[in-house]
């Protein structure tokens, strides 16, 4: 049997960067070839493809990432994403998707990176490094229908009890707050209620925000057992 290491140099790279097998001591006086560019580029988007097999939910972190996944052949199609899609992008906030995905349900279509950037105003380096992912296909048909948002700074208790996933001291706080002032987006109403990152996500396109509630409101106590 031939000395040396079964796996290529590109595999040991992948899998050492992983964490999945120990990285072999470099020899004192050894010397190690200059890694090309290109060589560089390959093995980064090798590890981003090997992570993408591992996690499809990953999040990409950098405009180096997005060109790797763009390269990987992975799209973001604009009319039709999901908030698990926009979600992935580098710097995109929970309550943009929410404006993306309420507006993709009344049947809103963009045409190109121009209206999105204007649409959420982004700056320029942000747009830019999105925009190898972006498809902005046009669809005759509208979505699929959901559910209209809930109207947050409106709707009644038992409205929020049967269609959100709130706990009854989350519910509380929530009535509590917005009698005091009617939250503005999933943003002020994360920061208000102290909301975790995931409930904030699985509120996106389903809540809205009106001008304000019709007055206060408190989930009523539970009735007392009748005594007999």
């Amino acid at each position: 049997m031939a000395k040396g290491h079964w796996l290529d140099p590109l595999a040991r790279s992948l899998l050492e960067a992983t964490g999945q097998i120990r990285r072999e001591p470099r020899q004192r006086g050894a010397e190690l070839p200059e890694p090309s560019k290109a060589g560089d580029e390959s093995v980064e988007r090798d590890l981003l493809a090997l992570k993408l097999a591992q996690n499809p939910g990953l999040r990409l972190r950098s405009a180096e990432e997005v060109r790797h996944a763009a390269a990987l052949g992975w799209r973001l199609d604009v009319n039709r994403a999901t908030a698990a899609d926009w979600l992935r992008l580098p710097g995109c906030i929970p309550s943009q998707v929410d404006l993306l995905l309420r507006l993709q349900s009344r049947g809103v279509q963009l045409s190109g990176p121009e209206d999105l950037q204007e649409l959420l105003d982004l700056d320029e380096a942000v747009i830019r490094r999105w925009q190898p992912l972006l498809v902005f296909r046009w669809y005759g048909d509208a979505p699929t229908a959901r559910p209209a948002p809930l109207d947050l700074n409106r709707c009644t208790a038992e409205q929020l009890r049967a269609q959100l996933p709130l706990e009854e001291a989350r519910l509380r706080h929530l009535l509590q707050e917005r009698s005091r002032l009617p939250f503005r987006d999933l943003a002020d109403l994360q920061d208000r209620l102290g909301l975790p990152a995931d409930l904030v996500e699985a509120l996106i396109g389903r809540v809205s925000f009106g001008q304000g509630p019709s007055g206060p409101e408190l989930p009523r106590p539970p009735r007392p057992a009748s005594s007999r």
